[in-house]
């Protein structure tokens, strides 16, 4: 792990990259102890929040894909924490229930991610956490801003199944060029 020293004349989305990472490190070295990987905690999380979130609601509050909610969705359900049964007036569309076990691991599981919180601002007064805050949520906020710019399309994240298909293509292009 880079020493707080080493990143001193980094780029500031560098210094709040490698922070994130650490953050889940801890927070995956507490979750492990109760068998909770930190993905799946994105989901409860939410799921703690509003129970019933629909998988496709529930990808959008997570900021993951649909195909990865679905995925870590069976592997909770296997688990026990969660099951999906079909909504009311449309069976298309599915929701997702916290079972009593998973509902059970909110009350262990929150107080580890608080413990992480209070290791990582140990030593920082009040002001600066709140400005810290400020901060990243200004930052944030500008972020979403230039994304939502109209004429942004262009700059768009592709998919994973467009992304294939963009590297498939460039792969024939490079074979019939040689």
């Amino acid at each position: 792990m880079q020493k707080p020293t080493d990143l001193r004349h980094e780029r500031l989305a560098h210094v709040v990259k490698v922070t994130m990472r650490a953050l889940h490190r801890a927070l995956q070295m507490r979750l492990a102890q109760h068998g909770v990987s930190v993905g799946h905690w994105t989901y409860l999380r939410a799921l703690w929040q509003t129970d019933g979130l629909t998988q496709r609601e529930l990808s959008e509050e997570a900021g993951l894909a649909e195909p990865t909610t679905f995925t870590a969705l069976k592997a909770m359900e296997r688990r026990g924490y969660v099951v999906r049964r079909s909504a009311e007036g449309d069976r298309r569309k599915r929701q997702v229930f916290l079972t009593p076990r998973g509902r059970a691991l909110e009350a262990k599981l929150v107080p580890l991610a608080e413990d992480v919180n209070a290791v990582a601002v140990r030593g920082l007064s009040a002001a600066d956490v709140a400005k810290t805050r400020r901060t990243l949520l200004a930052l944030l906020g500008n972020l979403n801003a230039d994304e939502s710019r109209p004429g942004n399309d262009a700059r768009r994240v592709p998919s994973t199944r467009e992304l294939g298909r963009l590297v498939e293509r460039a792969v024939r292009i490079d074979q019939a060029l040689e």
